[in-house]
């Protein structure tokens, strides 16, 4: 799985949530949509990663020098990525940030939740449905 997130206190939410949840994934993270893009596509600080991709991407929409909806677009318009799943998990509850999403081609568009508990059982929900979904495929 790669977090795309540039808030800390979000990253550390979803890493706390994920070990609390019945995940059990490899995690990257990736702190804006550019340092996303350097992964995926294996340059700069990633050039040396393994080959493959992420069987899952949770991704912010809201970020420096790249937002998520770039990041989305490149990723659903690449002929290498485009079947990878690619779920927002943002703050942002705006129509238009929705219909972006969904032009782009986002498996699933999640509001972050408030409170501990519903962040932990959202992050289970996602990783159970997306991650079982690729492992089955």
């Amino acid at each position: 799985m790669l977090i795309v997130e540039d808030n800390e206190q979000d990253l550390e939410l979803a890493r706390v949530a994920l070990e609390l949840s019945d995940v059990r994934c490899a995690v990257s993270v990736a702190r804006d949509g550019a340092e996303a893009l350097d992964f995926l596509y294996r340059r700069g600080a990633y050039a040396g990663r393994p080959e493959g991709h992420p069987d899952l991407v949770l991704l912010d929409l809201k970020m420096p020098r790249v937002n998520g909806h770039e990041v989305l677009c490149t990723i659903k318009e690449d002929e290498t990525l485009q079947t990878m799943p690619v779920v927002i998990f943002t703050t942002s509850n705006l129509p238009q940030d929705r219909a972006a999403s969904a032009a782009c081609g986002a498996n699933e568009y999640v509001v972050k939740p408030e409170g501990f508990g519903a962040f932990v059982e959202t992050i289970n929900r996602l990783g159970q449905r997306w991650l079982a979904l690729e492992q089955s495929a």
